[in-house]
């Protein structure tokens, strides 16, 4: 496969990036290997990787999953959650809403923070959207893919129309999850994004299919085909960035994608049984565009042996990930050597390619989400309003004349050497502050805070809840949900959680 090796030249003009400046978490690019894993090996067929998945979520069992993954998942269900209720009264949830429920009486499921009741397919879109509302879930870094907005409403809407998953069983679905969508999304690699594709909506449905099929108790073919039901409708363009409200709910759609897949299979409906593997209309041959700019064996790649879920990231910027390490750059210099936004004359951010091309455009004020994805807006942002979370962005503010005046200053260009490193290092940064005393000030950063390298605590993850659930919903209903989740492997029955988390 391409990118499978890096020439000598390459690595060392990447090492050689942050000379001269204060480097943060920098590591040399591993040489990657093409390789067989066990699964796909003893799979056989036309679709070893496939099969190689869909054994190991029919497969997997709470006893199999180490100690600091399950704690792992459940802050980062926590997250999510809190995410989804600070986004129940943003205006694209309330029209996506009010939509559905003039065509949708079906009882069945809650919408969280709310009394809203849909079918589960609809419930599992709007809660989808809900966590993907403004711009603060998960991310897994080199997989793009936000986790928790597509696993999540769909594994909570089977809890309540199949009732009786208890807490542990929630929990093996969920990692089951969290563990296939983000290998999808390296096996397609940083090309999938900058080709347009919104990947966290294309490989999302594979999460979602896996999770669904866990807490269904598929069996292996049945979850072959879960995985093939869902991978025929996976779409999201990442045109939907520039001042849309549709981008939000691609996470909707990549959950409800997922339900289907594994509620059909149930059923004995049929899908793509080599959703990745075909030559001719497979999934990764036709998000790519060819037949070898994939790599097939990062699907199966250490699935039960090493979790993804321990590198998935958590935002404590309300914005596109990709824009974290140059604010948390910023933030670094400024506390080396204070200065202001009157202090600046110039900034400018090397990085890799799809950095460059995902949100170093020039901004325009056209909606909330382009504000939020826009790297230029963010850093004006940061040193004129003095943060970037949810009271920094609303329709009066993201059309600011200084703010937009101020990001005309920021220039996003693309260092060679970092997109030589590939999706690992996809969002790394070596930032240059001109000052207008003449002061240069440049700081290199790989992953940004709250990442898989730099992992917030507990407490911070609890702060970040209470804070935004707090937003929609009483503060003893806030703590509930805190302590379902954090005690989820005692629930008898996961539905509890379901229910504390829709309003009566």
């Amino acid at each position: 496969m391409p990118g499978a090796k890096k020439s000598s030249l390459e690595r060392r003009n990447f090492l050689q990036i942050a000379a001269g400046s204060a480097a943060v978490l920098v590591s040399p690019v591993p040489k990657i290997e093409a390789q067989q894993t066990e699964g796909a090996v003893n799979a056989g067929g036309d679709n070893p990787y496939t099969r190689g998945m869909a054994d190991f979520v029919a497969g997997l069992r709470y006893d199999q999953i180490p100690a600091d993954v399950i704690e792992r998942i459940k802050l980062l269900i926590l997250d999510s959650l809190g995410c989804a209720l600070y986004g129940v009264d943003l205006e694209w949830s309330r029209i996506l809403m009010r939509t559905l429920t003039q065509i949708d009486k079906t009882p069945a499921c809650g919408v969280w923070g709310t009394s809203v009741r849909l079918s589960a397919p609809h419930a599992a879109l709007v809660n989808g959207l809900l966590v993907q509302g403004f711009e603060l879930d998960d991310i897994h870094r080199v997989g793009a893919i936000h986790v928790g907005s597509v696993v999540l409403p769909a594994l909570l809407a089977i809890t309540e129309i199949k009732p009786g998953m208890t807490g542990r069983d929630f929990l093996t679905a969920a990692v089951a999850g969290y563990e296939t969508g983000p290998r999808v999304g390296i096996c397609m690699g940083a090309e999938h994004l900058a080709q347009g594709w919104h990947s966290a909506a294309t490989v999302g449905v594979f999460s979602s299919a896996s999770a669904s099929a866990s807490a269904l108790r598929l069996s292996q073919e049945q979850t072959v085909h879960a995985l093939g039901i869902a991978g025929t409708q996976a779409s999201g363009l990442m045109a939907a960035q520039y001042g849309s409200m549709v981008k939000r709910m691609h996470a909707g759609r990549a959950s409800q994608s997922g339900l289907y897949g594994g509620l059909l299979a149930a059923e004995g409906f049929t899908g793509i049984k080599n959703v990745f593997e075909s030559d001719f209309g497979g999934f990764c041959t036709t998000f790519s565009r060819s037949k070898d700019r994939f790599k097939l064996s990062e699907l199966t790649s250490g699935l039960g042996k090493r979790f993804e879920t321990m590198q998935i990231s958590l935002k404590f910027y309300s914005c596109v990930s990709t824009n974290h390490t140059t604010l948390d750059a910023i933030r670094s210099m400024r506390a080396r050597r204070p200065f202001v936004a009157n202090d600046v004359d110039h900034i400018v951010v090397h990085s890799s390619q799809v950095t460059v091309e995902h949100v170093g455009w020039k901004y325009k004020p056209e909606g909330i989400t382009s504000a939020q994805l826009n790297l230029p807006f963010c850093v004006a942002t940061l040193l004129l309003a003095g943060d970037v979370f949810v009271d920094q962005f609303d329709d009066k503010q993201i059309v600011d004349p200084a703010r937009i005046a101020f990001s005309e200053k920021v220039k996003v260009v693309e260092d060679p050497a970092i997109t030589s490193g590939g999706a690992k290092y996809r969002q790394m940064v070596r930032v240059e502050v001109f000052l207008k005393d003449g002061t240069v000030l440049k700081e290199t950063v790989e992953a940004p805070r709250g990442s898989e390298e730099r992992f917030a605590s507990a407490q911070d993850v609890v702060e970040k809840f209470d804070k935004l659930a707090g937003h929609t919903i009483p503060a003893a209903q806030v703590a509930a949900i805190r302590d379902a989740v954090l005690n989820l492997e005692k629930l008898p029955d996961a539905g509890k959680l379901a229910h504390l988390l829709t309003k009566t």
